[in-house]
């Protein structure tokens, strides 16, 4: 019986049940990390915050 050969960049064995390696996967494009995401939240939750308490004097709404 001839020998396999095997790929070359480490192929998984077949367990992996038809799963997705997704950090083989590297996309072009803008990246954040999640702390900015979080950061970025907040301040918008204050800036409404604060427009609803000044924004009233200031905007006449």
């Amino acid at each position: 019986m001839p020998k396999r050969k095997r790929a070359e960049g480490g192929a998984l064995p077949p367990t992996g049940a038809g799963l997705i390696r997704y950090f083989d996967e590297d996309t072009r494009g803008f990246k954040l990390k999640p702390l900015y995401i979080i950061i970025a939240a907040a301040a918008l939750v204050v800036l409404e915050i604060v427009l609803r308490l000044v924004g009233v004097d200031i905007l006449g709404f």
